[in-house]
């Protein structure tokens, strides 16, 4: 069975999970689109939660999903609603879905964690999760060590689920590269920042389109929690804060609040532009739909302009 006809969804194209980012706009234009929004639930209540469910219904018949921070305080409160208001499809991170999915199978919500490692993957066939996300560092937000190219065809050789690639992939020719590793799908993220129905600053946005190659840098990796954004006054003080020899603490505290800073306020200089390393090929603001279009209508040319002697 395909991802499309086991999700109920007509692209094989998954939106990430940004944190502050990925709210019913974004979502439901994504399903909208015939791709597979997704709520992030992380940092919000129970009751945030079920409003934004509920404004995702109200724009958008398609299936959507909500991805759940499984090491939220709050977890068990985020699942009853998503159980609920009868979201069927989860993803999720920060920890293993074990305990949870008994609760959510039995509801008929399947599961697809995000993974880091062809061990992690293993373990989530054996739990029943219907499939994975395999994201590579070059995410944007918390990454791991792991590059996709390098993961991505490891894992779709040990596991028999369908296995979603994640990190890196922002045209046709990289949708069309995961698909020859092994993927039944692509998540995408970056590129999803600059479309018009991302409820981001135009700040934001405009900083993702004007990015290049070398945009990008990591924060966090003294203390093992890696976190990819565009470069700026913020990761410059980071790095100068760790080199030293700051506390976790004292790196938190810069930090705090930092993402709704750019998010919100258009204060790129001093908050947390999270982007993945692929922005520099985001060179324009376009609607979700032309994005999704775009790239797979690149994917099948590229595919069958493949040719090896």
């Amino acid at each position: 069975m395909t991802i499309t006809q086991l999700l109920g969804i007509k692209y094989p194209v998954f939106q990430g999970a940004m944190a502050q980012i990925a709210r019913f706009e974004l979502a439901s234009a994504v399903s909208n689109a015939g791709g597979l929004g997704i709520l992030a639930s992380g940092g919000m209540s129970p009751e945030e939660l079920r409003e934004q469910i509920k404004k995702c219904k109200e724009q958008t018949t398609k299936p959507f999903a909500v991805n759940l921070m499984l090491m939220m305080p709050n977890i068990n409160e985020i699942i009853d609603v998503v159980i609920e208001e009868g979201v069927k499809i989860v993803t999720t991170g920060a920890g293993t879905p074990r305990k949870f999915m008994p609760r959510l199978t039995e509801a008929g919500v399947k599961v697809i964690p995000v993974i880091p490692s062809v061990k992690a993957a293993k373990k989530m066939e054996e739990l029943g999760c219907a499939a994975v996300v395999v994201e590579g560092m070059e995410a944007g937000g918390h990454v791991g060590t792991s590059t996709t190219m390098a993961l991505l065809p490891q894992v779709t050789k040990a596991v028999n689920i369908p296995v979603i690639a994640a990190g890196g992939i922002a045209d046709g020719r990289g949708v069309a590269a995961a698909f020859c590793l092994g993927a039944s799908g692509v998540q995408m993220g970056t590129v999803f920042l600059a479309t018009h129905e991302c409820p981001i600053s135009i700040e934001y946005k405009n900083l993702i389109v004007e990015a290049d190659d070398t945009s990008t840098t990591l924060t966090g990796m003294k203390f093992g929690a890696p976190v990819r954004g565009i470069k700026n006054e913020l990761t410059k003080r980071y790095h100068e804060l760790e080199a030293q020899s700051s506390t976790l603490m004292e790196l938190e505290e810069l930090t705090l609040g930092s993402l709704r800073k750019a998010v919100y306020d258009g204060d790129v200089e001093n908050g947390s532009v999270m982007s993945g390393q692929i922005a520099g090929l985001v060179d324009e603001i376009r609607s979700v739909e032309q994005v999704i279009v775009d790239v797979l209508e690149e994917a099948k040319t590229t595919l069958a302009n493949v040719k090896i002697d």
